[in-house]
């Protein structure tokens, strides 16, 4: 993605809900070292303004459980300490998408159903991106080693276009973040900073 052309560009921000971003959120403590270090929802919110009268596609992706969970069957690991945790449970604050990304309203769309790690599987995402023409997806939020990393993925091998941001999505350590966004994303897509996008923004 040497230019940006926000008519066929989606901005995906996957995450950004008061379990991960609230200090009080149940999973907070996971990625509270890289939220602080890299700033990661004021470069955000600096992206989102700089394209958000361009036309660019916004899609929130939020992870979103029954009170029940009964569609974790067997979980392992992160998904297992969600359940176990009740974290983004339906109807409870945890699960709330955070007030700086819900402020914007519809500019920012809403595609439900994300229920692991991956937002394209079990969801509506490859179907808008394709009725919107859109050819290259942005990457923003967290957890950078799985929920990014799986959306990723599924992204580039569906024949998008990605660029990850790495100043836009936490880890759970400076050491994780550092070793994906410098040895493992760029095998698949761009590695940029939210600065060097939105210096390409239209003026």
């Amino acid at each position: 993605m040497a230019d940006i052309d926000p008519k066929t560009t989606a901005l995906l921000l996957i995450g950004y809900q008061r379990d991960y971003f609230d200090s009080d959120g149940i999973l907070y403590g996971v990625v509270e070292e890289q939220l602080r270090s890299s700033d990661t929802l004021a470069n955000t919110l600096s992206l989102i303004d700089a394209y958000k009268e361009t036309g660019m596609t916004m899609v929130r992706t939020p992870l979103v459980f029954s009170e029940n969970y009964g569609e974790l069957e067997n979980p392992i690991g992160i998904l297992k300490t969600i359940r176990d945790v009740e974290a983004f449970r339906a109807g409870t604050t945890g699960a709330e998408t955070i007030d700086a990304i819900s402020a914007y309203g519809d500019r920012i769309d809403e595609v439900r159903g994300k229920l692991g790690f991956n937002a394209f599987a079990h969801t509506d995402l490859e179907k808008m991106l394709r009725e919107r023409n859109i050819d290259s997806v942005i990457i923003a939020g967290c957890v950078t080693s799985i929920c990014i990393n799986a959306t990723a993925l599924h992204a580039f091998e569906a024949g998008f276009g990605v660029t990850i941001l790495s100043d836009c999505t936490s880890s759970r350590t400076t050491v994780e973040q550092e070793f994906f966004c410098d040895t493992v994303f760029p095998l698949f897509a761009q590695v940029r900073t939210s600065k060097e996008v939105i210096a390409e923004a239209p003026a």
